[in-house]
């Protein structure tokens, strides 16, 4: 799932997101990233 989220999610830490400037959809694939990695590493 980690595989496939990094194929087809953008990833904004290559774009330089700030994120007091993201908007909802960015936060929420963020946190999706974030909760995919947290799971596959534990």
């Amino acid at each position: 799932m980690a595989k496939l989220n990094k194929a087809v999610l953008p990833s904004y830490s290559k774009k330089q997101l700030d994120l007091s400037k993201a908007n909802k959809f960015q936060l929420a694939m963020i946190g999706w990233r974030v909760y995919v990695t947290k799971n596959a590493l534990g």
